[in-house]
């Protein structure tokens, strides 16, 4: 199962896919679409500690984080 976190001033929210299931595949690639849509950087953990800033949509990814845009004030 791959995972997508999403950061926001709650916490996270984990949506979880199956990389061999289309449909779900399909899901996860327009939330991903979404999120970086409005302005969330994608991360995709690289190793222990480790990740890499990406902008296009990988079902490979093991887990990928969406971390909101800081906002000033």
């Amino acid at each position: 199962m791959a995972t997508q976190i999403v950061m926001d001033h709650t916490g996270d929210t984990r949506h979880q896919f199956d990389p061999s299931d289309a449909a779900g595949v399909a899901e996860a690639e327009a939330r991903f679409k979404e999120l970086t849509g409005a302005g969330f950087t994608a991360a995709v953990r690289t190793g222990r500690g480790q990740s890499k800033v990406v902008a296009k949509f990988d079902p490979a990814a093991e887990e990928t984080l969406f971390i909101p845009r800081l906002k000033g004030g």
